[in-house]
């Protein structure tokens, strides 16, 4: 065990002995930095992501004596990116902190990612004492309206005697609404004196559904010929991957992941067909496409999850669509259903097994033959993938080609990627960046456990791979970590690697060094003429910058030698908790687009830009 998982085990079981003495104790004189502080501990906090700053160092003072441990980042967003990749990793409230003012408005981006992520996330903002609001002082914003589109709940303290409360509604909120929430504190409440009594947490029971909806729902799938499920991040949240595996295997049916929840069904099971959206299976799309009844199960099918791909509009048209959610207000949003049902997943799961187990189903006369079609299709993608090796459009074989001449025989993304799968560790957690790569790289992760891999989701911000994966590791320290990024995204973040090994929490970071940025530059193939407008990257070697950061950095320019590197990695990161870069030298090669929803061949009406079409 690590220095790091000694201390928060060891403080967080002395924060749990303080917390049940203190439960009897009833009202209690103490300060409202105190009231602030024991409620987060009666949460279970151990562990907080930020900057220090004056705004709230009283109550950061008193951190270490309640259990509390503060990881100092680079860069606020750094923090709440780390905050959301714990909560994604543990399935408790991850939180950040930091100065009122920029450190605060460093966040919000990574707010962002966490709300369309569902992560229970606790952003507290300290801000301008009470007295000077509205004066224009040093660091002073209005800290409300910059989070509201991205939280569940605000809770702002207006008197210093509601400290616990407001703090504990916060926590609650976060769990019961399914995303972030903004605790907002003058800076000048966390001082004074008062009565009070420390709420303890309220674990909200939301149960399988109505009785109504499900019954209909088992009628549905009892009367199916060909069901599929889509198994999707509220199966990760509410832990219910082994009630998904039940259900599925009662039907017989094909599984398919939603798009970037790759983690919600095992890869090794039979079932198992891969992840719909961009980028995703073949085998899961060619599946879906035959079905009279899906059942989406802890999903809201956003439009990108279920966009065309590979040249297939694969959306079954005629399917009757069973859809289970933990918030009502998802249910037929996007795609019309045939029944709603407003509950866990994992419950839902359970509760429709039950009411299938003794019936005698239509698609149980299919079944074998069902089988065999599932595995046909998934042996066909996995030969298509060992074959495609390299994108096939004109622009990447010029690139291709331009690179074995002048660069050396630098890698093709998809031979990479193939041999990255090949050499995951067990129990591995994998956090994706945006761009061209990591979207391909949605065919070549596969896991065997939730809580493992984690992607920006729909607000696909750069810079998220490398501070979410430290996050999530500081969550799970027994689990190897691995983040993905390419160049451009990676350098939004790349400096906190300092905090990964200032504060020992080890993780290996994956670097596609391909000098560009890939995803853009595509539109700029297809719809402009090959004129390329701020789309190159001159970069120093990544390896080299790791190593100015004090974590060990591998250059990687041939295939033979990518599994073997982060193998060697992997097992640095475990053993002797090294944090280590693998730049990986790629050819320039550009993947399907991703954005084609604004885009159109241009028209120029000056003569001056007529020759730009």
């Amino acid at each position: 065990m690590t220095d790091l998982a000694e201390s928060v085990e060891s403080k967080a079981l002395e924060s749990q002995v303080a917390g049940r003495s203190d439960e009897s104790a009833g009202v209690q004189r103490m300060t409202p930095s105190e009231a602030f502080v024991e409620t987060m501990a009666a949460n279970g906090v151990d562990t907080i992501f930020g900057i220090m700053g004056s705004a709230f160092m009283d109550a950061m003072d008193i951190f270490a004596p309640a259990g509390i441990r503060l990881v100092p980042v680079v860069h606020e967003q750094g923090a709440a990116h780390m905050a959301d990749g714990f909560s994604r990793a543990s399935g408790r409230h991850g939180v950040c902190i930091g100065q009122n003012g920029p450190g605060i408005s460093n966040c919000v981006t990574a707010i962002a990612a966490a709300f369309w992520a569902h992560s229970p996330v606790v952003i507290v903002t300290p801000e301008t004492g009470s007295m000077g609001l509205g004066l224009g002082g040093f660091q002073e914003a209005n800290q409300l309206p910059m989070f509201q589109e991205f939280t569940k709940y605000q809770g702002h303290v207006n008197n210093p005697k509601r400290m616990a409360e407001f703090t504990a509604r916060c926590f609650d909120r976060a769990h019961s609404e399914l995303g972030p929430t903004q605790l907002n504190i003058p800076r000048d409440f966390f001082y004074g004196e008062l009565e009070c009594e420390i709420p303890q947490p309220q674990v909200l029971d939301r149960g399988p559904g109505g009785t109504k909806s499900l019954d209909e729902a088992a009628e549905l799938l009892a009367t199916a010929k060909f069901p599929v499920i889509v198994s999707g991040g509220g199966v990760v949240m509410a832990d219910g991957v082994e009630e998904c595996k039940a259900l599925a295997e009662r039907l017989g049916a094909p599984v398919v992941n939603s798009y970037q929840h790759n983690d919600s069904f095992p890869a090794s099971h039979p079932q198992w067909c891969g992840p719909l959206g961009y980028q995703g299976s073949k085998a899961a799309m060619k599946l879906i496409s035959e079905a009279d009844v899906v059942l989406a199960l802890g999903t809201r099918l956003g439009p990108f999850g279920t966009l065309p791909q590979h040249g297939m509009d694969y959306w079954p048209k005629d399917a009757k669509i069973i859809q289970v959610d933990a918030d009502h207000k998802m249910l037929g949003l996007v795609k019309k259903i045939s029944v709603g049902i407003c509950g866990d997943a994992k419950e839902s799961a359970a509760a429709l097994t039950d009411r299938l187990r003794d019936r005698t189903l239509a698609c149980d006369v299919s079944r074998d033959e069902r089988a065999e079609r599932i595995a046909g299709e998934k042996a066909a993608w996995e030969a298509e993938l060992d074959e495609w090796t390299h994108e096939r459009d004109d622009y990447s074989l010029d690139m291709i080609a331009e690179a074995d001449g002048e660069d050396g025989n630098w890698l093709h993304p998809r031979q990479v990627l193939r041999e990255l799968e090949k050499a995951m560790p067990e129990h591995v957690m994998v956090s994706t960046d945006i761009g061209n790569i990591n979207s391909v790289a949605h065919s070549y992760l596969r896991f065997e456990e939730p809580r493992s891999f984690f992607a920006p989701m729909s607000f696909g911000n750069c810079g998220y791979a490398l501070p979410t994966i430290i996050g999530a590791k500081a969550a799970a320290m027994d689990r190897p970590a691995i983040s993905y990024a390419g160049d451009g995204a990676w350098s939004m973040s790349m400096t906190e690697i300092m905090t990964a090994v200032r504060h020992h929490i080890p993780v290996t970071s994956v670097v596609f060094h391909n000098r560009q940025w890939g995803a853009e530059k595509k539109n700029q193939v297809d719809f402009y003429n090959r004129r390329f407008v701020a789309g190159e990257l001159d970069n120093p070697s990544f390896a080299e910058v790791a190593r100015s950061m004090g974590a060990e950095g591998v250059t990687v320019d041939k295939l033979e030698d990518v599994g073997p590197a982060l193998q060697a990695a992997v097992k640095a990161q475990m053993e002797d908790g090294v944090t280590t870069v693998i730049e990986i030298m790629c050819t320039r090669e550009l993947g399907d687009p991703f954005r084609r929803d604004a885009l159109a061949k241009p028209v120029r009406l000056l003569k001056k830009y007529q020759d730009y079409v």
